[in-house]
């Protein structure tokens, strides 16, 4: 979390010309918004992940396959939610921006998980009358450029498996 917290000044400045610099209270509400999502999916908060996500809402996981819209996406998740957690991914470091009327905002992050080790998570949000709202969440691995090819080709025989 430090490192999140040392990088919220820099934000405004990094954005620039190519959006409007997020006021400091719309940039807390963002983070409060992603930290409490990966917060109630640590916890098992069924309720409170799924009311983050906009009702037209889509999930991108880590499969090539796993693209859900929010309702598809819950009935795929709940067996995780009646568990003590669902997931844990522990966000590390986060980049925001706003859009110039200040009711979209983009971001990356790079997030922690036990078992995955550091996975990249990136989306948009919308400001709705009950605040901020996430419309897309797009979780990835990051593969280092000198192992592509290899994964690549690991996919590649994966898929002819099937």
């Amino acid at each position: 979390m430090r490192t999140r917290q040392l990088l919220i000044p820099l934000v405004p400045l990094a954005l620039g010309a190519c959006s409007s610099a997020p006021d400091r209270p719309a940039l807390s509400a963002i983070n409060e918004t992603l930290d409490a999502f990966h917060h109630a999916a640590a916890h098992a908060d069924e309720e409170a992940y799924f009311d983050l996500i906009a009702t037209d809402g889509v999930f991108l996981g880590t499969d090539a396959t796993e693209r859900w819209p929010k309702q598809e996406f819950r009935r795929w998740a709940e067996p995780f939610f009646e568990r003590d957690s669902a997931w844990t991914y522990k966000p590390i470091e986060r980049h925001i921006g706003v859009n110039r009327a200040r009711d979209t905002a983009w971001f990356d992050e790079v997030v922690r998980n036990e078992n995955y080790g550091d996975l990249r998570g990136s989306g948009a949000l919308i400001l709705t009358p009950a605040g901020w709202k996430i419309t897309q969440y797009n979780l990835m691995f990051p593969i280092p450029n000198d192992i592509a090819q290899k994964v690549v080709q690991m996919v590649r025989e994966s898929l002819q498996e099937e």
